[in-house]
């Protein structure tokens, strides 16, 4: 199909855009020419009559000094800078520090030159000036015009014409009420300053104090940087760097007084904790005395080693004890024989006591003879008698002696159990006493360490004290900048043009930006890329809104006939042997449908083919109004309500000078147009068309509106959708690209109305090249 190798839709690139952005704004530049003009001259005025202000900058860098009594810190441990710069930027920016600047340079005392143009200030007049008031006696600010004559100073008050002369130029030699005194000391010094205005100025030390805070600027060099860079902006450049090196030196001299009141508090503070340490210490030194008195302590350690050997010893008593009883026990039952069985008792078994052992080695010596004797003189020996009567004896000695020595074991064990018991209450009670001895030395030590501790800080107090370091390092010394920062000619001039750029250029954005219409092609083909624009429309007066003679030679007519040659070029091949079937349709009324559908037909006509122009839009008729016809007159309406109606015979010459043009009105107003045109009848009659015509024109009805053009759009064979330029806002062209996208119009193209008539966005439509044509005769 040829619609196919038509690529009238494609994307634009990057660069046609941009021309197209210049070009809207490129339409205006008288009015970017006039306001870049007027920048420049009210930048010429402002750098005429505007002071120009000099930029003066000092850098320093705070050091990281300890400030009397400090404990260590994760800032110490870890070599890292405790310095908070926000707090430095605020000291050196606070009102106190301020108050001592303006104090110590009496900046209450303002220096003017007065020119032709402007008036300046300075650094100082050439001549002494003396205050003779003191600050708190300026209460509100108090201007004098010093005028310099050939022989005399001439001072007014504030907008006083009366002046005070100063004979001589020494205000000392004469009565005057003013607060300050004038004088020279070489008059040949003034030669230069003949003739010239100076004021000045006295203003209250708040003022003069707060006018300087908030002058200065602080800020720090880098983020883990020590550095700071102060600023002072000020017509005088001399003024900008005295007030600069005098703020460090009043912000050195604070800190240098800040550490060494730390210093004197840290000392005194020190003291006084010694004399309440000392009385601790001594009163700990008592409490550790008594407990060790109340509990008969040398040291925990001493006392534990007794104490287990002690107890050690006592348990190896008891263990003697009860050996020597099992003893006894054993001899007792030794003893417990009878007489003519008795034998020899056992010596030496370990008893402890003497006198049982003496009457056991008895006993066994009185055995020793008694056998003997028996073995010789029988058991009847008087004798061997004798000897038994002697061992009963003694066996009972012994027993009483056993009973005896028994008695007193067991009270020696309950002596040794007793003394075992205590010796190891004593030792169990240790580790309480332990305890309550360690937290007496533990308090014994905090205190010593503490003492020490202060000692040690009040001797680097003391040190501090006598050598105090500054508080600052002086990077740069207050500079001056060469080039104002404030009325740069420069500056001023490239703003100006800058200015006069923009200020333009912001104000036909806006316009832009608002305004949401049509202009020309662009703005669909940015929008829509897909479907082709065949044509754009010149905007017409209304007396030509017709060309009513085939040969004119207008940009009217030679735009309509390029309309025609681009709707041959769309049109499918499918229907060259009938007459093709074109639609006019818009999004809303007012778009230039009607007007292009007559245009169109005629142009068609003129090239000598047979144009068959219908009224479609059966509930808003227009054709009628171009054609002197009535809005009654039978027409379409009429042939697709009555089925015996030939629409033949409702057909008009409307236009004399094109014989092959026949129009169909649209007929009487319907009351229901969509069953009309839904019913088959304006199918046949397209198709009877088609036998008997190149071309059917057919004027529909606006497509947002009302759904009669989609009811029909099946037997368009091209489908032209009007945009007004200047009428049609941008939004309704998506409603269009979703009706050709969705196939609810059939083979859609762009047709743009009015295009030029308010050469939007720069845009000047012309068909006004004279190639081959003459005037129209």
């Amino acid at each position: 199909m040829k619609e196919e190798h038509y690529s009238l839709a494609k994307k634009v690139d990057q660069g046609e855009v941009l021309k197209r952005e210049v070009a809207k704004y490129l339409r205006y530049w008288v009015w970017f020419a006039l306001t870049i003009a007027l920048f420049l001259l009210a930048g010429h005025l402002y750098i005429r009559y505007t002071p120009r202000v000099y930029k003066s900058t000092a850098k320093i860098q705070i050091l990281n000094k300890s400030k009397g009594l400090e404990l260590p810190t994760a800032s110490f441990i870890f070599s890292r800078s405790s310095i908070n710069l926000e707090n430095e930027i605020e000291v050196l920016k606070s009102y106190r520090v301020i108050e001592k600047v303006v104090k110590n340079l009496d900046l209450t005392m303002e220096y003017y030159e007065k020119g032709n143009v402007l008036t300046s200030e300075i650094n100082g007049f050439p001549f002494t000036i003396v205050k003779t008031i003191d600050n708190e006696n300026i209460p509100y600010t108090q201007s004098y015009t010093i005028e310099v004559k050939d022989a005399a100073f001439e001072v007014f008050k504030g907008n006083s014409n009366i002046p005070i002369i100063i004979p001589n130029f020494n205000s000392y030699l004469v009565v005057h009420d003013l607060p300050f005194e004038l004088k020279v000391a070489a008059k040949s010094a003034l030669d230069e300053s003949k003739g010239k205005t100076f004021i000045l100025k006295l203003i209250p030390i708040e003022n003069a104090t707060g006018k300087l805070k908030w002058g200065i600027s602080v800020s720090t060099l880098g983020k883990s940087s020590d550095l700071l860079q102060i600023e002072y902006k000020s017509e005088s450049k001399q003024k900008s760097e005295r007030v600069l090196n005098e703020l460090l030196k009043v912000f050195n001299e604070d800190g240098i007084k800040d550490r060494q009141e730390v210093s004197k508090r840290t000392i005194n503070f020190i003291d006084e904790r010694f004399a309440s340490l000392a009385k601790e210490l001594d009163s700990i030194e008592v409490e550790k005395k008594d407990f060790k008195q109340s509990n008969n302590l040398i040291t925990i350690e001493a006392d534990a080693t007794l104490g287990i050997e002690q107890r050690n010893e006592s348990e190896n008593l008891i263990f003697n004890v009860e050996s020597q009883l099992l003893l006894s026990d054993m001899l007792k039952e030794s003893l417990s024989f009878d007489d003519s069985t008795s034998d020899l008792l056992p010596a030496n078994i370990g008893l402890e006591s003497p006198n049982v052992n003496g009457l056991v080695d008895q006993y066994n010596r009185l055995i020793f003879e008694r056998d003997n004797l028996a073995i010789s003189g029988g058991t009847n020996n008087p004798q061997v008698k004798v000897l038994n009567e002697k061992i009963k004896d003694v066996q009972a000695n012994i027993n009483s002696s056993l009973k005896s020595y028994k008695a007193q074991l067991l009270a020696s064990k309950k002596q040794f159990e007793a003394r075992n018991r205590m010796f190891s209450a004593q030792v169990s009670r240790l580790p309480g006493k332990e305890k309550i001895m360690r937290s007496i030395e533990r308090q014994q030590n905090i205190k010593e360490s503490l003492y020490l501790f202060l000692l040690q800080k009040r001797e680097e107090a003391a040190i501090n004290l006598a050598i105090t370091e500054p508080s600052i390092k002086v990077v740069e010394y207050a500079m001056s900048s060469t080039v104002p920062v404030s009325t740069d000619p420069r500056n001023v001039y490239i703003m100006s043009f800058l200015g006069g750029l923009i200020v333009p250029f912001g104000i036909l954005y806006i316009i832009i930006l608002l305004d949401t219409k049509v202009k020309n092609k662009s703005d669909i083909e940015l929008k829509v890329p897909n479907i082709p624009v065949l044509s754009e429309l010149p905007k017409i007066k209304e007396k030509d809104l017709l060309f009513l003679n085939p040969t004119d030679r207008t940009i009217q007519a030679e735009a309509f006939r390029i309309l025609s040659s681009n709707v041959n070029f769309v049109l499918s091949s499918k229907v060259q042997s009938k007459g093709k079937v074109i639609y006019c349709t818009s999004s809303i009324k007012g778009e230039g449908k009607t007007y292009v559908a007559i245009n169109l037909s005629l142009a068609l006509a003129s090239i000598n083919k047979k144009v068959l122009l219908i009224g479609a839009d059966l509930r808003n008729p227009q054709i009628h109004n171009y054609i002197d016809h009535e809005k009654d007159d039978e027409g379409l309406s009429n042939f697709l309500s009555d089925e015996s109606f030939n629409w033949k015979n409702a057909l008009v010459k409307g236009f004399e000078h094109y014989p092959k043009h026949d129009t169909l009105l649209s007929g009487s107003i319907p009351p229901n147009p969509t069953q009309l045109l839904s019913n088959g009848r304006f199918k046949a009659l397209l198709e009877e068309a088609k036998e008997a015509y190149d071309y059917i024109i057919v004027d529909t009805a606006p497509a947002i509106l009302v759904t009669d053009t989609m009811l029909i759009s099946e037997h368009a064979d091209v489908t032209l959708y009007l945009v007004r330029a200047g009428f049609t806002e941008k939004n309704l062209l998506d409603f269009s690209k979703n009706l050709s996208e969705t196939g609810r119009l059939k083979n859609m193209a762009y047709v743009i109305n009015g295009v030029g008539g308010s050469k939007a966005y720069g845009y000047t439509y012309n068909y006004g090249y004279s190639y081959g044509y003459g005037s129209n005769a």
